[in-house]
């Protein structure tokens, strides 16, 4: 399997954390190759070096029968093609496990010379998973629909932290998660935050994330808002499980998503969300259910949305214990892992 350093920032890590240990490695000989880690371009380049020594020398002498590889859009694909080009040269069977948002940059709007490298490489791969059936209708404008199956992403819940959340009071904090940058929307919260500040003069927005942090803090400083915007860095382990535990909604205003991983674990500690209705977020979120969508840019809509849950602490926990369930039904780690060794076994054969 051809996977990110284990410290690496973003959902594809997050993904991958649930492999390790898994019952993946009970019942398959796995081995990791690790081809990414965070850093400047001159770590990263040697990192990807050696990943593919290291990925030489497993096909060599290994011999696995499958290579799973976890992609992306952007630098991720040129990256990767290394790894599908060796492994095809070894004759090998390649699921490409794809987490990429951005498809209308990657290959909508793409020129035709890289639309012609991307089916070359992409069509090389025996089976795709997609993140959802959207996903799944993307993909296939590139590579046959029979060779793209769905494997939605999974929720670590947290039962204690959502059963607490019944049992306390709203303290009006809303949380984000990922990586702070346009793509996910992060320039609309200011102005979204000053229209739930009327409302809410004590409101916090926290906005857990590596990025463009300046540029998000001088915004917020010129709307007089910046008291109400918390900037705790990117959180992991104890930080994370602390703001799931605290916080009342989960925002994510992205304009375009794979299925975040960032909603399913808000989802797993019992909070309601407010996101956009892009990518697999459809499928998590049900309007009045467990949370509202808007379109991506929809500033009056999410305030709204937000001043509607922090008006009506008794909804909101309603929606927050439906979000819990709903990902308990459906989205648990031992559904995902199954669904895995399924494909693997079928490409086995």
């Amino acid at each position: 399997m051809v996977v990110q350093d284990r410290k690496v920032k973003g959902g594809i890590a997050a993904v991958l954390n649930g492999y390790f240990g898994s019952e993946l490695e009970k019942d398959f000989e796995m081995k990791y190759v690790e081809s990414y880690k965070d850093g400047n371009k001159f770590s990263k380049l040697i990192k990807a070096i050696i990943g593919y020594i290291h990925f030489l020398k497993v096909l060599i002498i290994d011999k696995p029968e499958l290579v799973h590889i976890h992609s992306s859009f952007g630098p991720s694909f040129y990256r990767k093609i290394p790894f599908i080009l060796m492994a095809s040269w070894a004759k090998k069977s390649i699921i490409n496990h794809c987490h990429g948002a951005d498809f209308e940059t990657f290959y909508l709007k793409a020129n035709d010379r890289k639309k012609k490298l991307i089916k070359k490489i992409y069509n090389k791969c025996s089976l795709f998973i997609a993140l959802s059936d959207e996903w799944k209708k993307n993909l296939s404008l590139i590579v046959p629909l029979e060779k793209i199956q769905v494997v939605e992403n999974y929720s670590l819940m947290n039962e204690n932290a959502a059963m607490e959340k019944m049992n306390r009071k709203s303290n009006n904090q809303i949380l984000f998660l990922g990586q702070i940058c346009q793509r996910k929307g992060c320039y609309d919260i200011p102005t979204v935050v000053g229209k739930v500040v009327k409302n809410f003069p004590e409101v916090k927005f926290i906005l857990a994330g590596s990025g463009e942090i300046k540029q998000l803090k001088k915004l917020l400083k010129e709307k007089g808002l910046e008291k109400n915007v918390i900037f705790p860095g990117w959180v992991r382990d104890e930080e994370k499980d602390k703001l799931l535990r605290e916080s009342d909604v989960f925002f994510l205003p992205s304009y375009n998503e794979g299925m975040p991983m960032a909603i399913l674990d808000a989802m797993g500690y019992g909070l309601p969300i407010v996101a956009t209705n892009v990518g697999g977020i459809p499928k998590l979120v049900v309007d009045g259910r467990n949370g509202y969508t808007c379109n991506p840019g929809d500033v009056n809509g999410f305030a709204e949305k937000l001043i509607t849950l922090l008006k009506n602490e008794q909804h909101l926990k309603n929606l927050g214990t439906e979000s819990f369930q709903f990902v308990k039904r459906q989205y648990s780690l031992e559904t995902h892992i199954h669904k895995v060794k399924e494909i693997y076994n079928t490409q086995l054969q």
